[in-house]
């Protein structure tokens, strides 16, 4: 069977799931990326921040530990398929989500996320007894990854935060 016979589109079916619960790119029809992505690699080089890379597959995929999004919007003006939502629309539904091994939830001072969150939606409440407590104001994130990479236990990951079926935007 040729490439071209593949029929791509239930390709998600088999990938692993923490892998469908983060963004690939930023203003991408997630419903139809793997059907239309010629994983041409455009995208990738032209991202200034580095942080596009192949994933499963070989389709681009936005990699959190190297670097944040600074939604410049150059991965999508360089698609030469018709992948991207405008630039006026929201870039994702993604959000930061701390996990467990959150230092500061051990009772251990670190506060790298709050210093490295750019719009402050990460902020640590007073506690007694304990280190103060990561806070994500989850209206104010953006999902741009800035806090996921500067993480000393990679507790914190950029999460979708819809129902891919529910997300079909053309």
């Amino acid at each position: 069977m040729s490439h071209s016979q593949v029929n791509l589109s239930r390709r998600r079916l088999f990938t692993r799931q923490k892998i469908m619960d983060t963004p690939s790119l930023p203003w991408v029809k997630e419903a139809q990326f793997t059907d239309l992505c010629t994983q041409c690699g455009e995208c990738i080089k032209q991202c200034p921040a580095r942080i596009i890379r192949p994933s499963d597959g070989g389709f681009p995929r936005v990699d959190f530990e190297v670097g944040e999004c600074t939604f410049c919007y150059q991965c999508a003006e360089a698609c030469p398929e018709p992948l991207f939502l405008p630039k006026t629309e929201p870039a994702w539904q993604a959000k930061a989500v701390i996990e467990d091994s959150c230092l500061a939830m051990k009772n251990v001072d670190c506060r790298s996320c709050g210093d490295s969150c750019e719009p402050f939606a990460i902020t640590f409440k007073l506690a007694v007894g304990r280190v103060a407590q990561p806070q994500i104001d989850m209206n104010s994130c953006t999902g741009c990854g800035a806090c996921v990479s500067v993480c000393p236990t990679s507790a914190i990951t950029i999460k979708n935060t819809f129902q891919e079926s529910a997300n079909v935007t053309e």
